[in-house]
């Protein structure tokens, strides 16, 4: 089954707390053709919790969204698809959360140790979901096994690959190695997403120069600012990097606040929205003592004065 043509180059990344309905929308509306998900566990969704099925939560304006699972069970994964995937348009497996508490649970990168476990998995997917399965990964878990991982992915009957080019031990560390995505493009028929160390326009589009990517999944850089799509998209067409400016950031924040309902995320992205601003720090000093929408709105509104 063939992965989704989309608008343009740019897809936001699954992110923990961070891919919220609201913030893929706002992400959507500033340039993001897809965007996925954060990290769902397959074991709580079959266990029927609330609060994980809350996560996968979408609208219209959320399409085209991928449902990007977790977990180590085959059939599990199966039955949290099957639960899920008919609002989504892809379901993604994890292969490339670094977090400790994931890796000794067995899911997310530590997966990349074991490569008949992955083709289990992905075959059983693609057998039972009648939607483009694709796979986040990374390079390796210690060591760089990329295209190796790579060709076992794509023989199961994955549709796509995005490729974090760094290992599970590398975490957030050093720099993201974009010859390894360049050589799974070279090597795969399959559409390959790259990941890692795009931050702005020019990043972007060296990225894809240098790659030959199919896509660019952008994480970190949209967690701060989902104007970014926009910008790239704008110097894509132009050649002209634009500014965004302390208005458009407060009113960018105004718009995200009319669509999360979360006090705490609202909070959380008041956090990430402020980086750029003179004196930010200050700022967000103050706001993360803030105790309702109230007060983060008193405090937003004296950078207009």
């Amino acid at each position: 089954m063939e992965f989704p043509k989309l608008e343009n180059k740019l897809i936001l990344a699954p992110m923990a707390e961070v891919s919220t309905l609201p913030f893929r929308i706002l992400c959507k509306k500033y340039g993001a053709s897809m965007t996925f998900t954060e990290q769902i566990s397959a074991l709580a969704v079959t266990r029927g919790s609330e609060k994980t099925i809350e996560m996968a939560s979408t609208s219209k304006e959320d399409s085209p969204v991928g449902l990007q699972l977790f977990g180590r069970n085959p059939k599990i994964l199966v039955d949290a698809a099957k639960k899920l995937h008919k609002k989504f348009d892809t379901v993604d497996l994890n292969l490339g959360c670094p977090s400790k508490k994931i890796v000794k649970e067995g899911y997310g990168s530590a997966l990349l140790k074991e490569k008949d476990k992955i083709k289990e998995i992905i075959t059983a997917l693609v057998k039972h979901i009648p939607k483009p399965i694709t796979v986040k990964m990374r390079s390796g878990f210690k060591k760089e096994e990329a295209l190796e991982i790579a060709k076992v992915i794509e023989s199961a009957g994955c549709s796509a690959i995005t490729i974090h080019a760094r290992t599970q031990e590398q975490g957030y560390s050093g720099h993201a190695d974009w010859n390894l995505i360049k050589k799974l493009k070279d090597n795969l028929s399959i559409p390959i997403i790259g990941n890692g160390d795009v931050t702005d326009p020019i990043s972007a589009e060296k990225m894809l120069k240098e790659t030959g990517c199919d896509y660019i999944m952008i994480g970190r850089a949209a967690r701060n600012n989902p104007w970014i799509f926009k910008q790239i998209l704008h110097y894509f067409e132009t050649g002209e990097i634009i500014q965004q400016s302390i208005q458009e950031k407060i009113d960018l924040f105004d718009e995200y606040k009319k669509l999360e309902k979360d006090f705490k995320l609202l909070k959380m992205r008041s956090l990430d929205f402020t980086k750029g601003i003179p004196n930010s720090h200050h700022l967000r000093d103050e706001l993360s003592r803030t105790k309702n929408i109230q007060e983060i709105e008193e405090l937003l509104n004296k950078l207009n004065n």
